[in-house]
């Protein structure tokens, strides 16, 4: 408790003591008299490069890593610090000069009525040294926290001018950092309990395949963070390398291709499929009408619209024209990304619920295969910036409790799992059961979720 008060003291001391350069400056030489002209510009010198180490050593730190964290929450906690520093620093400048105006500092009061001059230098070094110090802090805040998605950190940008509106912004920044940082620490924590235990390390490699719209790419994974995470964890992963507006069918051919691969790779004999969208109904055509129910161990699936999603019921009420058209141009943007055939009319066409009740017919389980499911929901149009108004047009048409794309209902198959949701008002979207904006929020952790989807197959025996 002893050396909490004492650091408390020590800051307290900064604050009111290094927004005061000009002051100590003169405190030490300025109302002194020297036998020699050479001792006050040394002195002056000394003071000078102290400040001036000091404010580096601010502004740099932390350099490196603490025990139980990476760099970038070192840097994250090192800006929440810099921002509460320099909020409490301007509170107590404020303060303090409040009391010289009304005479209790008579040390101030003889500097101010010396050198009104030398005075204002130090009032205006003081704000200029804060200024600084909180704008380190937001940077290193805006530039790597997680929590904070596009959206919000443009909203912090524009509104930080504000005076009033500011302190409750900082707060907010400062707040959101502390999470992520007791977050990771949390994170770093369970990976060091669970480093030999290899908990992903499954019998049978695992392909992720993705949905609809997007490529496995080399330098954008689908998956985020993801995994990353598994594989630090001892699982072997692979991706599905389907088109992104391929159908069902083509796409069932290039996934077909990818675990024949992996097969050969590994010499084993099955896989574990986890995918997410539209990828679930490419894994189970692939399955049941490619014949490789021997060679898929199990099939997870993550928001698939296995009954359809509504949303294409909404869509195809625009005319058959405008759709080919917009799908055309789906087409010649995705073909320069790496999909051989693109045919966007007709994929999205297939999630409408009409036709995924007839996929369901067609399209019986096997029963050498395990398959579960997964859902997730959205609390309201605003829990996903990206996916807000199509969960608003799913809402008004009457499916609620959807993750924006897709209804829970849609979303069951094989042995459900469950719905994750969130007791805050940030719901769980389409895009957040992928970590499409890797971002980190308060109620669920996405990379864990996986982390225990794996361990489960792993435990299962699969």
């Amino acid at each position: 408790m002893s050396l909490r008060i004492t650091g408390r003291l020590a800051r307290l001391f900064l604050m009111l003591l290094l927004p005061q350069p000009v002051f100590v400056w003169w405190l030490i030489v300025g109302r002194r008299d020297f036998p020699s002209p050479l001792l006050p510009a040394l002195a002056t010198a000394g003071i000078v490069i102290l400040f001036l180490l000091f404010l580096l050593f601010l502004h740099i730190l932390p350099v490196r890593p603490q025990s139980g964290s990476t760099m970038r929450i070192t840097v994250l906690d090192g800006g929440q610090s810099l921002i509460s520093f320099s909020v409490w620093g301007f509170f107590f400048q404020t303060l303090l000069y409040l009391f010289i105006f009304m005479g209790h500092m008579p040390l101030f009061t003889e500097f101010y009525r010396t050198s009104p001059a030398l005075f204002t230098a130090n009032l205006v070094s003081g704000i200029l040294i804060l200024f600084f110090l909180l704008l380190n802090g937001q940077l290193r805040v805006l530039f790597t926290c997680y929590r904070l998605g596009i959206v919000k950190r443009l909203l912090v940008i524009f509104n930080l001018w504000f005076p009033v509106v500011n302190l409750f912004l900082m707060k907010y920044l400062c707040n959101k950092a502390k999470e992520e940082c007791d977050n990771e620490r949390c994170r770093f924590t369970a990976r060091a309990a669970r480093a030999e235990s290899k908990v992903c390390a499954t019998k049978y490699p695992l392909i992720m395949v993705h949905g609809i719209g997007f490529r496995d790419l080399k330098y954008f994974n689908y998956w985020g963070r993801i995994p990353k995470e598994l594989v630090r964890n001892g699982a072997t992963v692979y991706y599905g390398h389907q088109q992104a507006w391929g159908t069902i069918e083509d796409n069932a051919e290039h996934i077909r291709q990818t675990i024949r691969q992996v097969l050969k790779e590994n010499h084993c004999a099955k896989v574990n499929i986890i995918a997410h969208s539209k990828g679930g109904l490419d894994s189970r055509y692939l399955i049941t009408h490619l014949h490789m129910e021997h060679q898929v161990a199990s099939l997870t699936t993550v928001s698939t619209p296995h009954r359809g999603s509504e949303l294409i019921n909404v869509l195809n009420r625009l005319p058959d024209g405008i759709y080919r058209l917009i799908s055309s141009w789906f087409d010649r943007t995705f073909s320069k990304f790496g999909d051989g055939c693109p045919d966007c009319y007709h994929a999205s066409k297939q999630l409408a619920p009409a036709y995924c009740a007839h996929f369901n017919e067609i399209t019986p389980d096997c029963p050498e295969v395990f398959y579960q499911s997964y859902a997730s929901v959205m609390k309201h149009a605003w829990s996903d910036s990206l996916l807000s108004v199509p969960n608003l047009i799913m809402d008004v048409a009457g499916n609620t409790g959807n993750d924006g794309l897709v209804t829970e209902e849609s979303a069951k198959w094989g042995v459900f799992q469950g719905t994750f949701r969130n007791k805050y008002q940030r719901g769980i979207s389409h895009g957040d059961m992928i970590d499409l904006k890797r971002e980190d929020y308060k109620g669920f952790d996405v990379i864990e979720t996986y982390v225990d989807i794996v361990r489960n197959l792993k435990d299962m025996g699969y």
